[in-house]
């Protein structure tokens, strides 16, 4: 009698946590707005929960169902989001209603300062303030005062590549070469740090970068956890990133700023701006942990994503000759007109090499989507004709598909086709090309990002010829375990020194 009694409860808890779930995933057929059926428990997430499809590819298959919807919905476990289609109405939110959007939906609470303080985890006022200090960190007059530093950064991976791959050539694994560059121009960049992870791979630096900020492991998973369970975090003690990382970190600002206050050191950085700020007695009040926090951040987007992003590069490169041989002779030209001394006007001007490097982040935007969060009531104008308006509240979430709005063939003919000339023939839409996200949340970092890869691949192609290997992989997937859009499994590719080159 005692199991029955057991088996009967189990079963009733069961019942009643289906509908629990159910009711939880009923929303957007109460309010008739179009979206999948979705799954009690999972939403509309299954796919990637159970690693058959990427989440970038999952939410875009989502976007292209209801071609007639300015918006439809999506859930995100049972939490229901709105997906907006319509480019006017991202627009809309984005840009001219912003002040109703202003936030994102953070993935850490405060028991994390590093991973809660910096520039994408705040909201309000206070990062408006945060963002209206730093933006002058990335000017274009600062972008100039570190192209130097990239350049060098640059001339140690190619002169590495060359010396050690010679005319034979050599098969690389590129995102941890693209990783070591992008790990020293940040050292060099924002901590002035001299770092050469090519002579020394093993510096504290580049091995703290490759085993924390990595996107196909532990850190996806816990933004995952962060993001839909903060219950278990507290409970569990689960930490996006180790004490280790986080007094690193704060071990480095402190002794840079001490460095730079003993000796008057000023450099063109944003921790020079933050120094600067405690001498102000008006705007915002920072601390060694907020700029921790901010240097931090700018350390891990400028480590990871753009490392990512630079393989999809390379591979595009590799795989397309007529590309690569174009792409070499607009190089070629810049380095005779600059007698083997390319300048920053010179690089900048390049117009086939920023087509590639645009159609690259069109084609795979790592940032598969990006996310706003409701501060403000806001009306929905009707998903569909006959539809009713929809008023949104505070803490109601919004998603946008960068992935879907870059492969929409309505605003890219061929979309799945790698073709940098559509951006030499204006046949690109900017409200629909939003690589870097838009509206004032725009990526503070963006021009830096893009310098970066342009240097990178200027001086690659300068010194080395890329080549397909019998591993390289092709066409690409994308990856099913990573938050973000990456490529899945390793990006090998054979590099070897120019058989001849215009010096």
């Amino acid at each position: 009698m005692e199991l029955f009694t057991l088996l009967l409860t189990i079963l009733a808890v069961g019942i009643c946590l289906y509908y629990f779930a159910l009711s939880k995933v009923s929303h957007f057929k109460r309010l008739k707005i179009p979206h999948i059926r979705p799954i009690p428990f999972f939403g509309n997430m299954a796919p990637y929960i159970f690693r058959r499809i990427s989440l970038p590819e999952i939410i875009s298959r989502a976007h292209n169902l209801f071609p007639e919807a300015k918006y439809i919905g999506f859930y995100d476990l049972t939490r229901p989001v709105y997906l907006i289609r319509d480019p006017e109405l991202i627009n809309s939110i984005a840009i001219k209603n912003f002040d109703n959007f202003c936030d994102h939906r953070n993935f850490v609470d405060d028991s994390e300062p590093m991973a809660s303080k910096n520039l994408f985890g705040l909201r309000g006022d206070h990062w408006r303030e945060m963002r209206k200090l730093l933006t002058p960190a990335f000017t274009s007059s600062k972008m100039k005062m570190m192209f130097g530093l990239m350049c060098e950064c640059a001339d140690n991976f190619t002169n590495f590549i060359v010396k050690e791959s010679g005319k034979i050539g050599k098969t690389y694994n590129m995102k941890e070469m693209l990783c070591r560059y992008t790990n020293d121009v940040v050292a060099t960049c924002a901590f002035g740090i001299s770092v050469d992870s090519f002579k020394n791979p093993n510096n504290e630096f580049f091995s703290l970068g490759k085993n924390t900020f990595n996107f196909d492991g532990r850190l996806s998973l816990m933004f995952f956890i962060h993001s839909h369970f903060p219950f278990l975090t507290k409970l569990f003690k689960l930490r996006m990133f180790s004490p280790k990382v986080e007094k690193f970190f704060k071990d480095i600002v402190c002794s840079t700023v001490e460095i730079r206050d003993e000796k008057g050191i000023v450099r063109p950085d944003m921790i020079q701006l933050m120094m600067e700020s405690r001498k102000n007695d008006q705007g915002l009040k920072i601390d060694i942990e907020e700029m921790t926090a901010q240097a931090f951040v700018f350390f891990f987007g400028g480590f990871d994503t753009v490392s990512t992003a630079m393989c999809f590069l390379v591979h595009e490169v590799a795989t397309k000759s007529d590309v690569q041989n174009r792409l070499r002779e607009e190089i070629d030209q810049v380095v005779k007109q600059t007698n083997g001394k390319p300048t920053y006007e010179a690089i900048n001007s390049m117009k086939y090499l920023d087509a590639v490097l645009n159609e690259t982040l069109r084609l795979y935007p790592v940032a598969g989507f990006l996310d706003r969060l409701c501060v403000k009531e806001f009306v929905l104008p009707p998903a569909t004709s006959g539809g009713k308006s929809i008023t949104l509240k505070p803490g109601d979430g919004i998603w946008i598909s960068t992935y879907a709005l870059h492969h929409d063939p309505n605003y890219y003919p061929q979309p799945n086709k790698f073709d940098p000339d559509r951006f030499l023939n204006n046949e690109v839409y900017n409200s629909v090309y939003v690589p870097f996200g838009l509206g004032p949340r725009l990526c503070i970092g963006n021009r830096f990002a893009l310098l970066k890869m342009k240097i990178m691949l200027f001086h690659l192609l300068w010194h080395c010829d890329l080549e397909l290997d019998a591993k390289t992989k092709n066409p690409i997937t994308l990856d099913k375990w990573s938050f973000v859009t990456m490529m899945e499994g390793i990006c090998w590719l054979k590099l070897r020194a120019r058989k001849s080159k215009n010096l």
